[in-house]
Parts: C-alpha cells; sequence; structure tokens
C-alpha cells in the first residue's frame, strides 16, 4: 500500500512537468512576455479542488496573475511561514535544446525544460504537499502562506514587488519565508553531501548606459562617435575586476567547507582555493566581489550611418554594504560622459541560527544522515527582495539531492535544463518534514 506522503511525492514530479509545459515565458517585454495567467489558473484550480480559498491576484499587466492562500496552523499567536515561488521563466530556443524547453519530458531520470530548476520544480513540491494536507487534514505548527508569483525573471513589478506596495495585507502576520536556490546538495570529500541553505544574496542593478555623439556620414572621419565612445567604456567596465570582500555568509560557508574537508581558503589566492569546490565554484566565486557584466549593445540603423546615441546593458550584481563604494568605482571607470539609468533590487543577508534554521537542518539530516547545512550566498536575487521590505526573515530553501556530477548552476537559465526525479521526490519529502516542525 502506497503511504500518504508518497502519493504526494509522485505527484510533485507529474506538477512539475505539467506546469513546465505551460510557456510562462517572461523576456520582461511588454510585447513579447508571455505572461502568468494560465500557469496561475491552473495553480488556483489545483488549491481549490482540494477546499482553498485563494487570492487571485491581477497585478496590473496583461496578463501577469499571482495566487496565494493560507493554511491556518495549530498555533495561530506564532508568526506565519511564507513558502513563494515564481511561475515566470526565461527565454528558451528549442533549437539549441535536446528535447522542447516546453515538453515537460520525463526521461533518463530527469524532467526536462524551462523552469525544470528555476522554478517550476519548487513550485511543483509546494503545490503537491498543500494539496495533501489539505486532503488529509495535517495542520501545520503555524498558519503557512503559500504564494505562487509573478515576474520574477524581470524583478517582481508585478509579482512580488507589486503584492508588497498594492497588497501588504496578504503576507500579514508573517515573519519567516522560504523559497528558490536554496537547499540543494553538494558532494564534497569522501562523499560527503552539503547542503547549500541561502542566507544572503546580492543586490542587483539593471544598467543602462547612453553616450551621445554626432550623427553623420559613415564615409567621413568623426571624432565624437557616440559607438565608439561607448564600446570604449563597455570594454573599460566589463574588463575591470572589483576588489575582494568576504562577507559573514561568505565567511561562514567557507569555514564549515574547510571543517568537512580540511581544505585551506587563503585570501591571497582565495580564486584559486574556491575552484575545488567543482561546479559550483562559479556562483561562489561570484560572491568575492562585485560584478558588473556588459550584455547588450543597441545602436544606429543603417551601416553607413554614424548614429547619436548609443545604449548598452549591464548586469551588476553587488555585496551587501558595497553599494557606495561601488558608485564611486563606477563613475571613476565609466568617466562623466557616459549617461546611466538603472532598476535596483537591494540586497538581502540574514544569519544561519535559530528554529527555523535548525528545522531545515533536521529535516534534511532525517532524509540523508550524514549530511551537512551550510549558508551560503546567491550570487543571483530573488523575491526575498521585495519581503525583506516587509520584516520578513528570508532563507533559500528548495531541497534536492543531487548527483556529485551534475552542474547544478549552470543549468540556472541554460540549455537542457533539467531536475532529477529522485532529487523532486526527496525535496518533497524533506520540504513535508520542514513544514511539519518549522
Amino acid at each position: 500500500m502506497v503511504s500518504q506522503i508518497e502519493t504526494a511525492v509522485a505527484e510533485a514530479v507529474t506538477l512539475t512537468s505539467e506546469l513546465i509545459r505551460i510557456d510562462t515565458t517572461n523576456t520582461g517585454d511588454p510585447e513579447t512576455l508571455v505572461g502568468e495567467r494560465v500557469a496561475a489558473e491552473y495553480v488556483a484550480e489545483k488549491l481549490t479542488e482540494v477546499g482553498y480559498e485563494i487570492e487571485y491576484v491581477e497585478s496590473g499587466g496583461k496578463n501577469r496573475h499571482n495566487v496565494i492562500t493560507r493554511l491556518p496552523g495549530a498555533d495561530p499567536s506564532r508568526g506565519a511561514l511564507l513558502v513563494h515561488g515564481h511561475l515566470d521563466v526565461v527565454p528558451a530556443d528549442p533549437a539549441e535544446w535536446s528535447v522542447h524547453p516546453f515538453s515537460g519530458a520525463i526521461q533518463d531520470g530527469y524532467v526536462w525544460g524551462r523552469g525544470a530548476v528555476d522554478m517550476k520544480d519548487m513550485v511543483g513540491m509546494t503545490l503537491a504537499l498543500a494539496r495533501h494536507y489539505k486532503r488529509e487534514g495535517i495542520v501545520p505548527p503555524r498558519d503557512m502562506v503559500f504564494a505562487f508569483l509573478a515576474d520574477e525573471e524581470a524583478g517582481g513589478k508585478f509579482g512580488a514587488q507589486w503584492l508588497v506596495e498594492h497588497r501588504p495585507e496578504l503576507f500579514e502576520g508573517v515573519t519567516e519565508a522560504i523559497s528558490e536556490v536554496g537547499g540543494f546538495s553538494v558532494t564534497l570529500k569522501d562523499g560527503v553531501r552539503a547542503y547549500l541553505i541561502e542566507t544572503a544574496e546580492k543586490g542587483i542593478r539593471w544598467m543602462k548606459l547612453r553616450v551621445r555623439g554626432t550623427a553623420g556620414h559613415g564615409s567621413m572621419i568623426h571624432r565624437d562617435n557616440a559607438v565608439t565612445k561607448l564600446s570604449e567604456a563597455v570594454a573599460r567596465l566589463g574588463n575591470h575586476r572589483f576588489p575582494l570582500v568576504l562577507t559573514d555568509s561568505v565567511r561562514e560557508f567557507l569555514a564549515g567547507i574547510t571543517e568537512i574537508t580540511g581544505w585551506d581558503f587563503p585570501e591571497d589566492d582565495l580564486d584559486g582555493a574556491v575552484a575545488k569546490l567543482g561546479n559550483i565554484s562559479r556562483m561562489i566565486g561570484a560572491t568575492l566581489r562585485d560584478t558588473a557584466n556588459p550584455t547588450m549593445l543597441t545602436a544606429g540603423y543603417k551601416s553607413n550611418v554614424i548614429p547619436s546615441v548609443a545604449e548598452a546593458a549591464v548586469d551588476c550584481r553587488i555585496l551587501p554594504g558595497r553599494l557606495e563604494a561601488f558608485d564611486r568605482e563606477l563613475d571613476e571607470i565609466l568617466g562623466p560622459d557616459i549617461e546611466k539609468e538603472w532598476m535596483e533590487l537591494p540586497p538581502v543577508e540574514t544569519t544561519f541560527d535559530g528554529a527555523l534554521v535548525d528545522a531545515m537542518t533536521a529535516a534534511v539530516v532525517g532524509e540523508d544522515p550524514g549530511a551537512r547545512a551550510l549558508p551560503y550566498m546567491l550570487s543571483g536575487g530573488t523575491d526575498a527582495k521585495a519581503f525583506q521590505s516587509l520584516g520578513i526573515r528570508n532563507f533559500g530553501f528548495a531541497p534536492l539531492k543531487l548527483p556529485a556530477e551534475l552542474d547544478f548552476s549552470g543549468l540556472f537559465h541554460g540549455v537542457d535544463e533539467r531536475v532529477p526525479v529522485e532529487a523532486l521526490e526527496f525535496g518533497t519529502r524533506v520540504l513535508d518534514r520542514f513544514f511539519r516542525t518549522a
């Protein structure tokens, strides 16, 4: 006879696959994005089917929808736990993939498709457990708020940011939250698995640089060429190496790795030492310093016309406490002739302690005896940036037990994004343990 939790575990895999099949591409451009409406309707139906009352919130943009519900707990006087996940995904070109990115194919031990790890896997696990608890009448220790959100991939303007500004009452009483990019395993020396729980993330600044020059015919001499001036500035910025800064979160992570492996992380060769971490070294390495990566260039409309304006997009990620220093360096690198405008989201940081951390650790060890839980800083960003403005303490905890050889960090926004079926099953069991004790 299949146990009740194993029914939910199997459903998590099915829900993840079905969610991937729903194209929720978010290009950030209102003219080309698909929107989250169909996925939000799917989630709403799955919740109402088992008896939840939901808030179905359209957040001001076409097809931009969010679903929020609350499961009462045994002790309503305790702060509520928010479990949030985003429904949107970044674009994917089917020509580059081994399987169609919106197939949700279950093959070779994986669920394949755009969103498999970012983050329809966590949405599938969460939705399966929410349904399981309602069906079986399971009452968690405290209130739980489940939020399925729009627009995380473009900063949350129509998702978490909008809800925090316009509907904060939906999160009344919430004191702590969990979401994506944490709780995944990394196999270290002697096969020991460390599960990395996100306690911090870098700030985001999506910046547009603009240079103005003198328009003219491409055949003539031009000393005031906007494309040339912008290219020089972008090259300086893209080649700049920001200084090494060890935050508390990174120090604690490296100390934990040293304790497990005996590896040293000397500050005079920290980049080289971090390379020992294998597939996650790119993610961890990016938390040692600020970064500013040019991503897009735009100028001109004909090959023989010198344009009067040239623009570049730059993705900046800034460590906690580094904003003023970052701005000073930016001005020195770019000089006075570069116009700058940007959208900015703050860093997030909390400590790796307290009852919630104990519950996360116990849940992981309960399913993987001998495992270790470590804090780490995420080089990217999540909707935690919005929820911290409500005084909520945020963690990344979407648990997955991963094969040692899998380049997990490379799957985010990558080609052939996929999540192991066994990892989804493991994560659902861990979250069940956690939700029952948090």
